[in-house]
């Protein structure tokens, strides 16, 4: 006789989920704002910032790229604390998807500005702009026009990423259906929800990021 699916535990469960399905949410959303935000400051020291920085962010930036999401995670969680550092799993968890979109930010937003052609700076200087002003208006809002779509693939890779913080106890989605498949002992239909749900989270995901895109840049073609 061969397998039959079972999805009767599905209603007694779906709480769980839910909460997983939030903590997942709040990651993706903390680490996309804060983690692109610091991959501008990234981009912004390495294309244009004095030349004693750029290797401290070319440092960061290689050691990131080069190394597993797991293995930074497990640094911060694990690590941090004997320098005096402490945080719980999701403050840890949280910081780890920062600093890593962090790092794979800064080099799509690099690329963007220097694709910028250098007129530009100059129209801006002769406008009176300051430096900070010529960067945001003249450089770095066409810059992430050119590059939304690559950064937008880039946040949601992020957010699939983020399965592995149930590795420090951190109560995501993954976490949920881990926890989940020990009680019910249905791990194959267990984990065809959680598939699903990350598929939906995926597809949501990448239609708010393609309408932030086409609020910010009316003249930029949908993601897809």
């Amino acid at each position: 006789m061969g397998y039959q699916l079972n999805f009767a535990w599905l209603p007694q469960y779906w709480p769980a989920l839910l909460e997983g399905v939030g903590i997942t949410a709040y990651l993706t959303v903390v680490g996309a704002v804060l983690g692109c935000l610091l991959g501008v400051l990234c981009a912004w020291t390495r294309a244009l910032g004095p030349l004693w920085a750029r290797p401290f962010v070319v440092g960061y930036v290689e050691l990131i790229r080069n190394t597993p999401f797991m293995i930074q995670l497990f640094f911060i969680f694990y690590g941090l604390p004997s320098l005096g550092v402490q945080m719980d799993a999701l403050q840890a968890a949280t910081l780890a998807m920062i600093v890593n979109l962090g790092a794979y930010s800064c080099e799509i937003i690099r690329a963007g500005i220097q694709a910028t052609p250098r007129g530009q700076f100059e129209a801006g200087a002769s406008l009176a702009m300051t430096p900070i002003q010529t960067f945001i208006h003249v450089i770095l809002i066409p810059a992430l026009q050119r590059i939304w779509p690559a950064l937008s693939s880039q946040i949601v890779i992020v957010m699939l990423g983020s399965a592995v913080v149930s590795q420090i106890a951190a109560e995501d989605l993954s976490y949920a259906a881990n926890f989940i498949q020990s009680r019910n002992f249905r791990a194959f239909e267990t984990y065809i929800v959680s598939t699903l749900i990350y598929l939906m989270l995926s597809i949501v995901l990448r239609q708010i990021l393609s309408g932030v895109g086409m609020t910010l840049f009316p003249k930029r073609r949908a993601v897809r």
